[in-house]
């Protein structure tokens, strides 16, 4: 099996409301559930990120397409990978998507 990254672009929130927090918790332990052992690593939501650019240029706020957060699951190929990431609850909201990319094992 090969290892792919996940990749979460989008911008928005975590909810604040206890309520909405642990629904979307629960959808995610629901999506990893069904994933079961093809997750490698469940990965986590990251900060707003800076970008460099050539020529030492700063791009804040991750640019115009953030990144979110990542997982890094098993897949028999990145078509398997790609149907493994439709049922992701981020992509619930239409302002998010998942970057699907094969890992390249350097020996």
């Amino acid at each position: 099996m090969a290892k792919f990254l996940y990749v979460y672009h989008g911008s928005g929130k975590m909810p604040t409301d206890e309520a909405e927090r642990k629904a979307a918790m629960d959808a995610w332990n629901g999506w990893y559930g069904k994933l079961g052992s093809a997750v490698v690593d469940g990965g986590n939501p990251v900060g707003m990120s800076k970008t460099v650019l050539p020529g030492g240029k700063v791009e804040n706020n991750g640019g115009s397409n953030p990144t979110a957060g990542y997982t890094i699951i098993e897949a028999k190929d990145i078509d398997d990978a790609v149907a493994k990431a439709k049922d992701c609850p981020i992509l619930t909201d239409p302002g998010f998507s998942v970057e699907i990319a094969p890992i390249i094992e350097m020996s």
